[in-house]
């Protein structure tokens, strides 16, 4: 080789060796910005006297972007009790729309027959939601009735409910057609008064507690668990109870008939024929809806809900198992820590949720739903609903809007908090198996996420 083409090669080398150099080393990353500093958080969860020696679990995020802020055994599962209903509004949003609900479905054979049956609907005469629309389409058509109901609907009560809490406002049955919530209301005077009861159907069935019939919760009215005969029991105040009865068929046709003034005849088996038209009565936009269950944490809404999901996947079955499979399969499987989901309303300790699963939803509810929208849906602090005595707003109004979740020994909250910077921030905090009074343990949650709306 020439000293001049030597000389060339060695000014390429010297040219190319940084080129190459370059292609090796990878470029810096940018800078990520370092999350908040919740260290004290971790600290008081591990140490506080009122939660350390029971099952605690607390995730938080950003609830415009995702972004997970912080994390304590939120990887665990826990019992959710009603936070389940936030899985029941997101059915609720995604099978059902937002214009109305229906009310029932129906057909018209002939001039003079209108065939009718259940939806799920739990609206008709129901004493916290009032919408008419049913109750007003059935006594002004001028056809022969007839209710069709048979309709395929799961058990009364749901999957690893308490039995014996059957008797109490809380736990009402679930039915195609429900009337009245389901429920009886008592409005006593005192002693020896009788008391006001609507329906009036079940004024007969009501009668004086003898004395030795035992009281041990110290109850204004006990039913019997097989039948709809209710027992008073004296008082020295005046006092309003709501004694949910017992579903059937029969009863429902009873009832009807006695509200509406006009016979009601049962249908046979419901054999759709090629000419026949369903047609949908619809009634109330599904917010007034979600928004009572939600806030008052009403259970029998929430289950009512689920049955109505399942009226749109498949009219001619009531089944929420069906409608929690379809979630699950379809909506729920890019969410951490898939859930086990029995029921509507969360009275089952079946359900089984984690943390960060629960505040990884209430963020894909803020993305699809908008803000001022799914806020006015929950309790809010110092306003309404199951949080109106606490986490209590400024000038500004409220700072934390979510849903509570409480059965025996355990307590829950999951939703959305303001922080004074203005960020809005989805969590799910669970405390379960505690032996403390539940008061002591919500003081020390509203502690604590009051730390974290001042300092995040």
């Amino acid at each position: 080789m020439s000293v001049l083409l030597r000389r060339l090669f060695l000014l390429l080398a010297g040219a190319l060796l940084p080129l190459a150099l370059a292609a090796q080393i990878p470029l810096p990353t940018p800078a990520i910005a370092p999350g908040p500093n919740l260290s004290w958080l971790d600290e008081q969860l591990r140490t506080s006297a009122v939660l350390r020696q029971h099952q605690v679990g607390l995730s938080l995020a950003d609830a415009t972007t995702g972004q997970p802020l912080f994390g304590y055994q939120d990887s665990r599962y826990f019992t959710p009790a009603s936070t389940t209903k936030l899985l029941t509004l997101y059915a609720g949003l995604t099978l059902l729309g937002s214009d109305s609900l229906p009310g029932l479905r129906y057909v018209q054979r002939g001039p003079d027959t209108l065939l009718f049956w259940g939806t799920g609907d739990p609206m008709l005469l129901h004493g916290d939601v009032p919408a008419r629309r049913t109750y007003e389409f059935l006594q002004s058509r001028p056809e022969k009735v007839l209710l069709y109901a048979q309709v395929p609907t799961p058990p009364a009560f749901g999957p690893g409910w308490s039995w014996d809490d059957y008797g109490y406002y809380f736990q009402p049955e679930r039915s195609p057609m429900p009337i009245y919530g389901n429920t009886v209301r008592f409005y006593g005077r005192p002693a020896p008064g009788a008391p006001r009861v609507l329906p009036g159907f079940f004024r007969p069935l009501t009668a004086p507690a003898p004395g030795t019939r035992p009281n041990p919760a110290n109850d204004h009215v006990q039913r019997l668990p097989e039948e709809n005969r209710f027992f008073v029991f004296p008082s020295a105040k005046a006092w309003v109870d709501e004694v949910p009865f017992r579903t059937s068929p029969a009863l429902l046709l009873q009832l009807l008939q006695d509200t509406l003034r006009r016979p009601v005849l049962a249908a046979g088996p419901l054999r759709l024929r090629p000419t026949d038209s369903v047609r949908i009565l619809r009634t109330l936009p599904p917010d007034s809806l979600y928004r009572r269950m939600l806030r008052v944490s009403d259970n029998f809404l929430a289950e009512q809900l689920l049955l109505l999901c399942a009226a749109t996947l498949a009219p001619d079955s009531l089944s929420p198992a069906r409608v929690i499979r379809t979630m699950q399969q379809n909506y729920l499987r890019t969410l951490p820590d898939q859930p086990q989901w029995v029921d509507g309303s969360g009275l089952s300790r079946l359900n089984l949720f984690t943390p960060r699963f629960l505040t990884a939803l209430l963020v894909r509810l803020h993305q699809q739903v908008p803000e001022p929208r799914l806020l006015s849906l929950l309790a809010a602090g110092g306003g309404q609903g199951t949080l109106r005595r606490g986490y209590l707003g400024g000038r500004t109004g409220p700072w934390m809007w979510a849903k509570t979740g409480t059965l025996t020994n355990n307590h829950n909250l999951a939703g959305y908090l303001r922080t004074r910077s203005g960020r809005l921030v989805a969590f799910s905090f669970f405390n379960n198996n505690y032996v403390r009074p539940t008061s002591e343990i919500r003081r020390e949650m509203e502690r604590l996420l009051t730390r974290v709306r001042d300092e995040l």
